[in-house]
């Protein structure tokens, strides 16, 4: 919990407004939810773009990660490197926006606030020279009977 409460202090960041963890596999969902709904594997095997799913009933997980109505919005990563720590690791990782809370989200590593590079432990060399445009992901609230909700297209 000491990391991830360094993480809200590092963004400035409320407390009540949750971050995503990120898993590198959805056979691992039900490790961090008491039900999955059938159509979180269904949209995760078809989305197109990175997507976060809110899900109900948060368990397995740091207190600071849960979200007042007892949901946690999870992300399965498809790219190596954050698959192969996940996996070294054998937890997941906690996912935010490199962004001081209030300010705009970097769309690349040049944009990246010196606030926050100084203010973290490490810094992964990797795609720190690429100027490709990383749009945020589509999160989608869902509810255990598979209804779900756009909360970001």
């Amino acid at each position: 919990m000491p990391a991830v409460k360094k993480i809200y202090r590092l963004k400035q960041r409320e407390e009540s407004k949750s971050m995503i963890i990120l898993l590198d596999s959805d056979n691992k969902l039900a490790s961090y939810v008491q039900e999955v709904p059938e159509i979180a594997y269904q949209l995760i095997e078809y989305a197109e773009n990175p997507l976060t799913l809110i899900i109900p009933g948060a368990r397995n997980i740091s207190p600071a990660l849960i979200a007042a109505d007892g949901s946690v919005g999870i992300r399965v990563t498809s790219h190596p490197f954050s698959q192969g720590i996940i996996q070294r690791l054998r937890r997941p990782l906690v996912s935010t926006s490199a962004n001081i809370s209030g300010k705009a989200s970097p769309q690349y590593f040049a944009q990246v606030d010196q606030e926050i590079i100084d203010g973290v432990d490490y810094v992964v060399d990797l795609d720190q020279h690429s100027m490709e445009i990383k749009n945020p992901s589509t999160i989608m609230k869902l509810a255990p009977n598979g209804q779900f909700e756009f909360i970001r297209r």
